[in-house]
């Protein structure tokens, strides 16, 4: 049988017959650590808390990344009226851990479950949604067509439709076209995304911004600025962020270039995937560099070369901590990550050529010749001294770069002002047992 025979029927009679393998796979994923042991039962499809009383918003997003792009957003909507609650669910146990310590007052976090029928119809029997909300394309066919067939609006946020994903949807119509018509309106990122989505089945889509541009300054704990200041002293410093494998040997040759010319050099070095730490330092000690480890508390010294900060939510405390920010994921064919986080914390910003997934934010950076494009260790190395030497340049481009991030208050207000319209009045409210 050819993908464009596959239907929701069909994925959800696989999903049934494939049951004990997806057991399987899910204990081999718990005895690896990918799964929160003690919330276990959240992904079997069984809460572990009572609904909240008054209007539930249900967000899902994937992960870190998605859940911090609307994180701004849940802020917002819980602050325009006091019988709102909202529910965040992800699937990883990094953004469980990053949520629970950063989600607002009448907002919580519940794993996702997995999307077998049984869990998905105990999930929703629970919390009964009055609105439900899906970021980006994280598509679950048999959550999202539960959810339709209960009558609970359904918004697609933040839509973007890769031009992978969109030509690997296309050999699958029968499935994305049920999927995407279940959503009453797709608020996409970009005009691309809104013809890639009405290609592919959906039946009302538009565009009010990139809620990547909305975000709030990522936080740091005061008392770990000062600490971390103190200890760096007043030598040079610059920030590799979210830097994915093949890039952080990149970026320990162009140290080792810098060091010739500004003698104590420090490069601090923030994984995207922290758990790669051990694997980081091992090969860039190998490489003749002297690493030191946040995760393993080991404090810089004066002979320092590398301080790697693989630990999790403290992206904000070294955005601050240095004026010079590599965005990571560009070296390579990964996309990279979101540049407006420097941005908004005066950093001047530099990164590699493959940008592809913030391609309209990175138009608007360079429009106002905020940034810079490096390929290799030795015109990394070349921009960060351009950046220390030429007079007025760090500055301008960290204000050229701030003023962009700053647009973003109005793509979260055209947001929120959607929502709302898809929530019932207060004097409305459902019964919440």
């Amino acid at each position: 049988m050819t993908s464009s025979f596959v239907t929701p029927f069909l994925y959800r009679t696989a999903t049934k017959v494939c049951s004990p393998l997806i057991n399987t796979y899910l204990r081999r994923r718990l005895a690896q650590g990918k799964e929160d042991g003690a919330r276990f039962r959240e992904r079997l499809g069984f809460p572990s808390q009572p609904r909240p009383h008054g209007i539930l918003i249900w967000v899902h997003a994937a992960s870190v990344g998605e859940s911090m792009s609307v994180l701004p957003l849940i802020e917002a909507l819980v602050a325009e009226r006091s019988d709102m609650h909202v529910l965040l669910t992800t699937g990883t146990v990094t953004s469980a851990k990053l949520m629970g310590s950063r989600l607002p007052a009448r907002a919580f976090h519940q794993y996702v479950p997995v999307d077998r029928i049984a869990g998905v119809r105990s999930f929703l029997d629970h919390w009964r949604p009055d609105l439900a909300m899906w970021v980006e394309s994280e598509f679950w066919p048999n959550l999202i067509m539960e959810t339709h067939a209960r009558g609970v609006p359904m918004l697609l946020l933040n839509a973007r439709v890769s031009e992978a994903s969109f030509q690997s949807w296309q050999r699958y119509p029968r499935l994305i076209a049920p999927m995407l018509q279940c959503f009453d309106l797709c608020l996409a990122q970009t005009l691309t995304d809104i013809g890639r989505l009405t290609s592919l089945g959906a039946s009302s889509a538009t565009c009010r911004g990139n809620l990547k541009w909305a975000g709030n300054p990522l936080p740091a704990e005061a008392k770990d600025l000062e600490k971390l200041d103190r200890m760096f002293g007043d030598r040079p410093r610059w920030l590799a962020a979210s830097t994915h494998a093949d890039e952080e040997l990149i970026i320990g040759e162009a140290h080792k270039i810098l060091r010739r010319s500004f003698a104590g050099t420090l490069t601090i070095i923030v994984p995207r995937h922290p758990n790669r730490g051990p694997e980081i330092a091992k090969a860039l000690k190998e490489a003749g560099l002297k690493v030191r480890r946040r995760a393993g508390f080991e404090p810089a010294d004066a002979e320092t070369d590398i301080y790697l900060a693989d630990t999790i939510g403290e992206l904000g405390l070294f955005y601050r901590l240095s004026d010079i920010v590599f965005v990571g994921g560009s070296l390579i064919p990964h996309g990279g990550q979101n540049p407006l986080e420097a941005a908004r914390l005066d950093s001047a910003i530099l990164y590699g050529p493959h940008m592809f997934n913030f391609s309209e934010t990175v138009d608007a950076l360079e429009a106002v010749g905020a940034t810079a494009t490096v390929t290799d260790a030795a015109s990394l190395a070349a921009e960060i001294t351009r950046l220390t030497m030429e007079e007025g340049l760090l500055d301008r481009r960290a204000l050229a770069a701030a003023k962009v991030a700053a647009e973003g208050r109005e793509v979260l207000e055209a947001v929120k002002a959607e929502i709302l319209g898809f929530l019932p009045p207060a004097e409305n409210l459902r019964e919440s047992a």
